[in-house]
């Protein structure tokens, strides 16, 4: 029987740790652990057991296995799979692993404090008052046993040596925080907040572990004093963990039948008449929004009237009601099936190349049918939240309960519910956002990537994995078809067909021959020399939405920004107002209400990246003057200037500040799909997927701003937001049309957008990458280094820049360092490298050595990101 395992912790360290095995406990690969690891219990994997001797260092032993009954959670092709992604992408393996394990809700995570050594002699100290605490003999001066380290570490000179100041809370040889300095009643009455961290000790004295709740509620300490407390070395923090049962439950009031109704009150004859109404039962919850007493309740279960029962809470997939499948494919779409078909059982990439509107939706529920039928299951990826309430009406309508969803707005307790019926077999048909991937789906058949290029399958947070490439090695692992889709293919997909890596099937006509939308090209400079004023919509625009509003159709507008205006600037010296936190422009928001042009004192500014929100001021901080206006327009504005111009119009808005969960998506879209909203404008959710055949026209507002980004995929990114939103218009009985508004009138990828021509402007983007040396010709890499000292992080990245300029492989070019784009982000400075490559051994083989560069140069691991393949380079 083994004796020790290796297990992978969810901390950014590129290693595992031994633990020893106690008798009766049984791990396996991919089985989850708890493990005590410094003063916190942590949940890891398994990734190997070991019946060697015992290593030449202490080993702590296993707190408990979860997994031990129904066997690993991770299967071995998925703990491959984990491998893998640690390894391509440079990612801690805990990391990793946790990511694919979305069942924090199955754990009840626990928080202690104890008093320290140190703590109980400040405290002591207090108490005594003027007496002064001696230096103990076995003690050396400036340091107390159990705080080991150099005087003054950790502590903030808590001990120091010399005569004390009682003033400044000094007594004797033993200095008490300032914080902690304690002048009995006075201090208590005239600085409440100074005395919570002796109120935090003397809780604590007992020398017990107290839990975090029980500590503030009886001392009213905030989370931040508490951690200023650990960081001092007066209190330790340590944490517990323990299995729950998360399971989603709620309880119904049923009606027990043939009982003998004793003398009743009204409100306990209106309870009883409206279970009878209801067939003798009814959720509890609906129950008390009828205002009845709970004691009216009680009563009757008391005296065996009703009885109350606990049952599964059922799960709603969503969805867009009345979503029905295709019932007959088309030649192409046919063509394309047989294609896929074919090949189920075994490994084999397929890029679908089909213009928009061609039907790719029905050939992905005709193959997920398919493999349905051989007894394989299959997962469907989406890239944002905002396409699966479409999708999941259609598989909901095509294959009801064996539906399962997956994405970041579900509960933890509902992603754990979904994540364990798609491992037990129940729902062999799986969608959702990135993280789907990891669906624990028994006999993989089929994997179908939806959008393929867009940037959101991109995680940007650790680990940073494209799950449009994981798809394709988790394919290969489970001998599974994969399906990239897209109208718009990125670029490195393109490559991999052409050069064999992947079969290219194309389908280059819209279901039922519908044309696609013709496109104008609007260029902005010229408005404005015929009109003598900036305005945000075009004249051509306010016309053909006007026209089709008259004719009963919808129309949607994209203006790609959030919030009213993007900037608030100072007319007299051209100061931003900016993020306290972040180096970028505060957005402006504002009250549909407010029509001002000019800067209002009270009006909201808010940092999209970190949340900061502040007013604006009535002057500027910078001169002092009260000349500030705002700059450019958001999707309010929009909303605003459309609501002036089309009084009569019934005007909807989708961006992030009106869709902030899955049911406020689905709410808007089902009023699109009815017909109650004839006009809509938003950001980019707007482009993605949406199949609404009332629309026919669609207008693109400022869409070209993003060709001035720093950016090597700029140009690919605005031909293909430009493509997909113009996608949108026509799908139905009638012909749509686009107008584009423009600065940019002459670029390719402009003009390539407006004539639907993705062939031209891959030829010419890819001269292009192809001589810079850019992908798909080459790999790269953005290493960003950050930390909330600029002098670190500049120290730090040149630190590094110097190592790879002298010890990076042959073939590895180096840009950098320099700050970010974005310099600062919630406080943090930012540095940055691109490292790019010809080949990715080479890559690979520089990143880790740079790594290891920076553990031996002291560089801190959680401050070096490394992004592989990455996707912004903000």
């Amino acid at each position: 029987m083994p004796a020790y395992c290796e297990v992978a912790l969810p901390v950014p360290l590129d290693r595992t740790f031994t633990y020893a095995i106690r008798d009766g406990q049984r791990p396996q690969r991919g089985a989850r652990v708890i493990v005590p690891f410094r003063n916190e219990k942590l949940i890891g994997i398994v990734t190997a057991l070991s019946e060697l001797a015992a290593p030449d260092f202490e080993v702590r032993y296993l707190e408990a296995v979860l997994d031990e009954d129904g066997g690993p959670l991770l299967s071995e092709h998925l703990m491959k799979l984990g491998e893998w992604i640690a390894q391509y992408y440079l990612a801690p393996l805990g990391e990793v692993l946790r990511g694919m394990l979305p069942l924090m809700a199955e754990v009840r995570r626990m928080v202690y404090y104890r008093i320290t050594d140190l703590g109980r002699d400040v405290l002591a100290a207090s108490k005594d008052g003027d007496q002064a605490i001696p230096a103990s003999k076995e003690r050396s001066p400036g340091t107390l046993a159990g705080n080991k380290g150099p005087r003054g570490r950790g502590n903030r000179g808590a001990w120091e040596q010399g005569t004390g100041n009682r003033e400044q809370g000094t007594l004797g040889q033993c200095e008490i925080p300032s914080d902690l300095s304690h002048d009995k009643a006075a201090s208590k009455a005239e600085h409440p907040e100074k005395d919570l961290p002796l109120r935090v000790l003397e809780r604590l004295a007992s020398g017990e572990l107290v839990k975090v709740s029980t500590l503030r509620t009886a001392t009213s300490a905030t989370l931040p004093l508490l951690a200023s407390m650990v960081r001092k070395k007066l209190i330790t923090r340590e944490t517990a963990a323990m299995e729950r049962d998360a399971r989603r439950t709620e309880r119904y009031v049923v009606l027990q039948p043939e009982t003998r109704l004793p003398k009743l009150t009204e409100n306990q004859q209106a309870i009883l008449a409206e279970l009878a109404a209801r067939g003798g039962e009814m959720a509890l919850a609906e129950l008390r929004k009828r205002d009845l007493p709970s004691s009216t309740l009680q009563t009757l279960v008391r005296r065996g009237l009703v009885r109350i029962d606990e049952r599964a809470m059922a799960f709603r997939l969503g969805g867009i009601e009345g979503a029905t499948p295709p019932v007959r494919l088309n030649e192409s779409q046919t063509d394309a099936l047989a294609g896929l078909v074919a090949k189920l059982g075994s490994f084999h990439a397929f890029l679908l190349h089909g213009v928009t509107g061609s039907g790719k939706t029905a050939v992905y529920l005709a193959a997920m049918q398919r493999a349905l039928d051989r007894g394989l299951a299959s997962i469907l990826l989406v890239p944002e939240i905002g396409l699966t309430p479409q999708s999941v009406g259609l598989l909901d309508a095509a294959f009801g309960n064996k539906v399962a969803l997956l994405h970041s707005a579900l509960t933890p307790e509902e992603r754990s519910e979904q994540w364990r019926r798609i491992r037990r077999g129940e729902a062999p048909i799986v969608v959702g956002t990135r993280s789907a991937i990891f669906a624990p789906v028994p006999n993989l058949g089929l994997i179908l990537v939806d959008e393929e290029h867009d940037q959101s399958y991109k995680q940007e947070e650790t680990p940073r994995y494209n799950a449009r490439d994981v798809a394709v090695m988790r394919a290969k692992l489970a001998d599974a078809v994969v399906v990239l889709g897209s109208a718009t293919p990125s670029l490195e997909s393109w490559q991999n067909a052409a050069q064999g890596k992947y079969t290219l099937v194309s389908m280059c006509q819209r279901v039922m021959n519908r044309p696609l939308p013709g496109v104008q090209l609007v260029d902005m400079r010229r408005e404005f020399q015929e009109t003598g004023q900036e305005h945000l919509f075009s004249r051509a625009l306010i016309e053909q939405t006007q026209a089709a509003l008259d004719r009963g159709e919808q129309a949607l507008i994209l203006l790609n920004r959030r919030g009213y205006s993007f900037a608030v600037i100072c007319r007299a010296c051209g100061a931003k107002l900016e993020c306290q936190n972040c180096a970028i422009a505060l957005t402006h928001h504002k009250p549909p209400a407010d029509q001002a042009e000019i800067a209002r004192e009270g009006q909201r500014l808010e940092c999209h990246y970190c949340g900061y929100r502040r007013t604006v001021p009535a002057r500027c901080p910078q001169c002092d003057s009260e000349h500030l206006y705002y700059l450019g327009a958001g999707s309010e504005q929009g909303e605003e200037r459309l609501t002036e111009i089309f009084p009569t119009a019934r005007i909807g808005r989708m961006d992030r500040d009106t869709v902030r969960g899955r049911h406020d998506l689905e709410r808007l879209l089902a009023r699109l799909h009815s017909g109650e909203i004839n006009l809509l404008v938003g950001t980019q959710m707007i482009a993605k997927g949406h199949d609404i055949h009332g629309v026919t026209l669609v207008g693109v507002v400022g869409c070209d701003h993003a060709l001035s980004m720093p950016d090597f995929r700029a140009a690919e990114r605005v031909f293909q937001l430009m493509t997909q939103v113009s996608g949108r218009a026509g799908r139905g009985d009638l012909p749509g049309r686009v107008v584009v508004q423009t600065y940019y009138p002459d670029h390719y990828a402009i003009l390539a957008a407006s004539t639907h021509d993705y062939m031209s402007f891959v030829g010419r983007e890819l001269k292009y990458r192809r001589w810079m040396h850019y992908p798909p010709f080459g790999v790269l890499a953005n290493v960003l280094v950050q930390a909330e000292k600029l002098e670190d992080a500049a120290g730090w990245s040149a630190e590094l820049g110097e190592w790879l300029q002298k010890a990076a492989p042959e073939g590895v070019r180096v840009l950098g360092p320099c700050t970010a784009p974005v310099a600062r982000i919630k406080g943090i400075y930012r540095f940055h490298l691109i490292l790019k490559a010809a080949s990715r051994k080479a890559l690979n083989a520089a990143l880790r050595g740079m790594m290891a560069h920076a553990d031996a140069a002291d560089v801190p691991r959680r401050n070096v990101i490394v992004d592989v393949d990455a996707q912004r380079l903000m």
